[in-house]
């Protein structure tokens, strides 16, 4: 996919899993997010455009599952 299709998102996981969607570091820190603990996550264009947040967090969180499991962790 072409960067002109897709966007990215900030994202974090928290210890109990939930998945937090931030649109960029400087609004995640302003929200005492951890800039070492963001992961940025390759968004599709129509998820981006037209996706629900909870879409767009099942994305995130499968995104983060498999960089977890290519990572062998």
């Amino acid at each position: 996919m072409s960067e002109e299709e897709q966007n990215t998102l900030l994202v974090r996981r928290d210890k109990d899993g939930a998945i937090t969607l931030y649109a960029d570091e400087d609004w995640a820190i302003e929200r005492g997010a951890d800039p070492s603990e963001l992961v940025t996550v390759p968004i599709p264009r129509e998820l981006y455009v037209s996706g629900t947040v909870q879409q767009l967090r099942e994305h995130a969180a499968n995104y983060l599952e498999s960089l977890e499991e290519a990572g062998g962790s």
